[in-house]
């Protein structure tokens, strides 16, 4: 009852994507593409599209996987509540990879024969979305110290030699990174194998942000309650006897190529850069095998399910691998990355003064900054529910209400300039490098926010169409963005003109190029503001001031979002292929 069948053939160069769009957005069910353009393989996507479905994959681990994940994290209480972990052993015997397997039960094919899903109308080509990337340590050979990563591969297009080359995209901070270096190092090549389709158990162990010491493939057989299965080929490649394609090949020192543009979960296209070159090898395929795929592009996307997934198992890790942090919450609607929001706490009572000063939570936010995937965030808010008013990050409306209400603008932002940002993000002043922004707030409120827009009798030229946004934040048209020594001037003109005593109901105001549109939904303002902005460059204030190397204001708090021309374009799907893919799912209904 999950699964709709397409029976007639589709074209992999848009129409595939557009109708996992137009399905994914009414909620509708996985597709099955029975017969793809040009390939000899059907293709599924929409596989994650709800988290409803997700629990109902792994209906019979779910609550055993969170069991696991919670032993691993605190081993005692195993001993606390033994009989509450029996039914655990069958699991934890799943968790041991077994060699198994033989090329017996694969044929051999070429990149050419898989479906070339063009996602997006300025892709560079066709992409692997789902991919399993395995690699293993060449200082600790062997399944038990292998990384598992999912990172988009190029399959055609750009300077890729057709069957013999494809693209290797993947950002900082990710375990397949320290297998290259180590690879380089000694000027041989890394080996890598890809696995595609399978159990949708190592699709998601190859995403998951798993507690230290819990390695992916051990995750995957535990959630798929059957070992991870494999051998090795005679070119000594590790091959997934489950998954439906290994696509086998090896990366070179120094051997680049350009990877991109693509369509990413931002919301707009990653752009071509030089990403490692992989030498294909061989493609092994089994009999009847199907190819998985998913489509990205402005949140929320099946990957939002993903990250749905991933917190309801793995939530309860936050507060062993981050002391005093109760919750994180990575924003879908903002591109996950670029924002975090979390719940902290401030116990250090005996040294809190009467201001309400944030102490620990600065503590804590250094700490999720330098933990993993976390540390490429640009914007964190972060505030510590003393009053016990049932504050969650989850509830993205009142939390920033929260924080609007209690925020110092002289004293509680705190930036990080000249640093590392996500890879997909082109908001900063480089590839990987951008600023980050720490906004901090505790104890009782300190202002009534407004609902209404405030008189103001008059704007500079070119600032117009002012709307609120939600509870205590403005939206502001501006001029079109030219450059940053033009925009310092007119962002010194908007604050002459915005009265400090604005802070007390109207905090923050958010300068765009429509500001209707911006305004419109919280999901539109947190994508405008936040993947649009570098907090070094982008935050102004009204009546600002540095005082030793502290920034603040005494008013209001501006972000200019408006687009930058080095920003990278969005993605948007042509409404003739939208009309197309709805008609053709409506025959299908």
């Amino acid at each position: 009852g999950h699964l709709k069948r397409i029976r007639d053939e589709v074209d992999p160069y848009l129409e595939m994507s557009a109708m996992h769009l137009e399905e994914f957005e009414a909620g509708g069910k996985a597709l099955l593409f029975e017969r793809v353009k040009g390939s000899i393989f059907p293709a599924v996507s929409n596989l994650f599209g709800d988290i409803d479905r997700a629990r109902f994959i792994f209906r019979d681990t779910w609550t055993d996987i969170q069991k696991l994940i919670g032993l691993k994290i605190d081993p005692t209480q195993a001993l606390k509540n033994p009989l509450r972990y029996a039914s655990l052993l069958p699991m934890a015997i799943s968790a041991l990879p077994k060699r198994s397997g033989s090329l017996n039960d694969f044929e051999v094919c070429k990149i050419s024969d898989l479906p070339q899903i063009q996602h997006w109308p300025m892709d560079g080509g066709a992409f692997v979305t789902l991919p399993a990337v395995y690699t293993e340590d060449i200082d600790k050979p062997g399944v038990m110290h292998s990384n598992l990563g999912m990172y988009r591969i190029q399959l055609s297009g750009n300077d890729y030699i057709t069957d013999h080359e494809i693209g290797l995209h993947y950002q900082l901070h990710r375990g397949i990174g320290v297998h290259q270096t180590k690879t380089n190092a000694r000027g041989v090549p890394l080996k890598v194998s890809i696995f595609v389709g399978g159990p949708p158990s190592l699709i998601v162990s190859a995403v998951m942000p798993l507690p230290e010491g819990l390695s992916e493939l051990p995750f995957a057989g535990a959630l798929n309650r059957r070992r991870f299965r494999y051998f090795y080929d005679k070119e000594g490649f590790c091959i997934s006897s489950d998954s439906d394609f290994t696509i086998t090949g090896e990366v070179f020192p120094n051997e680049n190529k350009d990877e991109g543009p693509f369509g990413d979960h931002l919301g707009y296209y990653s752009l071509k850069h030089p990403f490692p070159l992989m030498r294909v090898h061989n493609v092994y395929c089994r009999k009847g095998a199907i190819w998985p795929f998913t489509v990205v592009g402005r949140p929320p996307q099946e990957d939002t399910a993903f990250g749905a997934l991933i917190h309801e198992l793995t939530g309860s890790a936050v507060r062993q691998e981050l002391p005093g942090v109760k919750e994180v919450h990575a924003v879908d609607a903002a591109g996950v990355h670029p924002l975090l929001l979390a719940l902290g706490s401030e116990r250090y009572t005996p040294f809190l003064d009467s201001n309400n000063r944030p102490a620990e939570l600065l503590t804590q936010a250094n700490r999720i900054l330098g933990t993993g995937q976390l540390s490429l965030a640009k914007w964190l808010f972060i505030a510590a529910d003393s009053e016990n008013i049932g504050l969650s990050t989850k509830d993205e409306a009142g939390f920033f209400k929260f924080i609007l209400e209690r925020f110092d603008p002289e004293r509680d932002l705190h930036f990080y300039t000249q640093t590392s940002i996500d890879t997909l993000d082109y908001s900063g002043d480089g590839l990987n490098t951008g600023s980050k922004l720490v906004w901090a707030a505790c104890g009782t409120a300190r202002r009534s926010l407004g609902n209404s827009v405030p008189p103001l009798t008059h704007l500079p030229e070119g600032f117009k169409n002012m709307h609120v946004a939600f509870t205590g934040a403005l939206v502001l048209e501006g001029p079109e963005f030219t450059t940053y020594e033009a925009a310092k001037q007119e962002l010194q003109q908007l604050c002459a003109h915005i009265p400090t005593q604005w802070i007390h109901s109207f905090p923050l105001i958010t300068l765009c190029d429509n500001a209707q549109f911006t305004a419109a939904a919280l999901h539109t303002w947190l994508w405008v503001t936040f993947t649009r902005s570098n907090p070094s460059h982008d935050v102004y204030g009204v009546a600002d001031f540095i005082n030793n190397k502290h920034w603040g204001c005494k008013g209001p708090v501006i972000i200019d979002a408006r687009i930058k021309p080095f920003h990278a374009p969005a993605v948007v799907m042509p409404e003739s292929i939208l009309e197309k893919a709805k008609e053709r799912l409506g025959r299908k209904l």
